[in-house]
């Protein structure tokens, strides 16, 4: 850390954000939700990155969403099923007002939809994948920074009875295009709802659920297979190749949470490149608010 003044004003640098000294409140919850001493050397997390399902930002505002996503101290909060227009979705920040927000909104009202908040203003954001047929739901955001492009996508779910496998699988081609073109100029950090578990160990009870329960065939678990075949790399996976009981979804029936009955289905996938700066990957499980909680990306 190397400090400067400027008038009154005394500057520290931390890593490589100019923040007010220590002792000013901005900086104070900066440092807390951005800074590690490890056993020799500290690290500074420069970029702090949630994804989260808030099943319909609505609601979720009326359970402490705003106060919750505070507390996390995020540079870049990405939102799926925001179930609301741009103008509902403004209307729900209140408290975040220091981000940039930038919403997704399907042409049906109170479906689907995604958004992205952001402390820093992206260099450019661009809705959808650029397909008709996929296009209509608010699905898909891309915010492009200098060194990368930050994705949130709300993946489609393939029905019950699995009306829409067919569907499911012609999206996970198309959006794996989509992400190689985007990659081809900046490595890429996909995250949300991707509505599959993608192996045994990412569900409670996988024996019942394969090809039988849409987010758990194998044409949904290939799809994915697909993306890290192509040089995407499961983050959170990658490093804890075996935690089990680590979730981001349960049913709302049978006191599923409680019992800690899940499905892991909320990801953060990224470009291999990006590995070395990645620091950690983590579920905020004990965020309520929503049927899926709160995961957490941390980069260097």
């Amino acid at each position: 850390m190397s400090s400067f003044q400027n008038g009154e004003n005394k500057f520290a640098v931390y890593g490589f954000s100019i923040l007010p000294a220590a002792g000013n409140r901005f900086t104070n919850l900066w440092l807390a939700t951005h800074y590690r001493q490890p056993s020799i050397f500290p690290t500074f997390i420069l970029m702090k990155i949630v994804s989260w399902n808030v099943n319909g930002i609505r609601a979720a505002c009326k359970k402490d969403f705003e106060q919750s996503m505070q507390s996390v101290g995020a540079d870049v909060i990405c939102l799926q099923e925001t179930k609301a227009q741009p103008d509902e979705v403004a209307g729900c920040i209140q408290i975040l007002k220091d981000y940039h927000l930038y919403s997704n909104s399907a042409e049906k009202k109170g479906y689907s939809s995604t958004a992205i908040l952001s402390l820093q203003e992206p260099v450019s954001v661009a809705p959808d994948m650029g397909r008709e047929e996929h296009d209509q739901e608010g699905r898909i955001i891309a915010a492009e920074y200098p060194d990368y492009y930050i994705v949130t996508a709300y993946v489609p779910n393939s029905g019950r009875g699995l009306v829409r496998l067919d569907y499911r699988e012609t999206w996970d081609h198309d959006m794996l295009q989509y992400l190689k073109l985007l990659e081809e100029k900046k490595p890429v950090i996909l995250c949300g709802d991707l509505n599959v578990a993608h192996q045994a160990i990412d569900l409670a009870r996988p024996k019942s659920n394969y090809n039988k329960t849409a987010g758990h065939t194998q044409r949904e678990m290939d799809g994915f297979s697909m993306m890290l075949d192509a040089g995407f790399v499961d983050v959170f996976r990658h490093l804890n190749p075996e935690k089990e009981g680590a979730y981001t979804w349960w049913s709302y029936m049978f006191n599923a949470r409680k019992k800690n009955v899940g499905w892991r289905i909320d990801y953060f996938v990224v470009s291999e490149s990006l590995l070395p700066r990645v620091q950690d990957c983590y579920m905020l499980s004990e965020i309520m608010g929503s049927d899926h909680c709160p995961i957490v990306l941390e980069l260097s």
